[in-house]
């Protein structure tokens, strides 16, 4: 298998593919949505907007959104592959892809309120090495946008005023309420990625997981699935639409997980990302052959 040095240019490769490359669903989401607004409406030319900048970026190789957001990695390697080579392999590949222009300078370490000039700082990127049985290893990252994550949500159930209890139809209720307070705010249509259960960091972290889902995948539970259903369509008639402007198109997604809690606590947590989905999946041979899944 490939040292440091062999591993930091894949990262690299798959940062630049997830910075520039929309995934292939994420755009057919957004033009179905482009198509079901009113002709010369601000809905449809806000998103007209986006998906030209959408192709410019994709045949420039460069970054979709000013802000390239904060690098969020899952890597899932065989047994016995060192995690602190692959977190230092990440990191450095962060850096170069800065230098490389792939990724801005957007990284502030907050105790000097300096950006660092390189992308890197104090928990960014955040890396979470996971083993598993294959050879392979897999790569699932996203660039999440600091728009967006500034109009996440987190709720404690019960929550008298959106008479919500502790039960599905009250996970809904605050699903809903996050989409109906983000507003344009988060650069919409959004995808909204949730969890109910878990504690308050644990919640928060499974709902940017399930933003790693495909936008057409179903979810094997049930009651899940009518409810990531359910949510798009009544998110969808909010009239919030793109950017703020009013439409349809408010929501392209709904991916809802679960975990366990205690007794004590029930959180709903809402992560909420732009229609810059920069989601990227790489499953990377021993060989170096390199397989993209988005």
């Amino acid at each position: 298998m490939a040292g440091p040095e062999q591993w930091t240019e894949h990262f690299v490769n798959v940062i630049a593919r997830a910075s520039s490359q929309l995934p292939p669903d994420v755009v057919d989401a957004l033009r179905r949505g482009r198509d079901a607004e009113a002709p010369d409406s601000l809905a449809q030319k806000a998103l007209d907007s986006v998906l030209r900048n959408i192709e410019v970026a994709k045949g420039n190789w460069q970054p979709i959104c000013q802000d390239t957001g904060t690098p969020l990695v899952w890597i899932h390697h065989p047994v016995g592959m060192s995690t602190r080579m692959l977190t230092a392999a990440f990191e450095e590949a962060v850096r170069r892809a800065t230098a490389k222009q792939v990724l801005r300078p957007n990284a502030v370490d907050t105790l000097t309120d300096r950006n660092t000039g390189n992308g890197a700082a104090p928990g960014i990127p955040t890396v979470h090495c996971e083993e598993w049985d294959s050879g392979d290893v897999e790569v699932h990252l996203m660039l999440k946008g600091g728009g967006c994550e500034n109009v996440g949500a987190q709720y404690t159930l019960p929550n008298p005023k959106l008479k919500a209890d502790r039960d599905l139809e009250g996970v809904k209720r605050c699903i809903l309420d996050a989409i109906h307070q983000a507003q344009g705010k988060g650069c919409a249509p959004g995808i909204i990625g949730a969890c109910f259960g878990g504690d308050r960091g644990s919640g928060f972290l499974e709902s940017k997981r399930q933003l790693l889902r495909p936008l057409p995948d179903r979810n094997p539970v049930g009651e899940l699935d009518a409810m990531e259903q359910e949510i798009l369509e009544k998110a969808n008639q909010l009239g919030i639409g793109p950017m703020g402007f009013g439409g349809k198109t408010t929501v392209l997604g709904v991916k809802v997980g679960y975990l366990g809690r205690l007794p004590a606590s029930y959180f709903v947590s809402v992560s909420y990302m732009c229609w810059a989905n920069r989601r990227c999946t790489a499953r990377i041979q021993p060989s170096g052959e390199v397989t993209w899944l988005d």
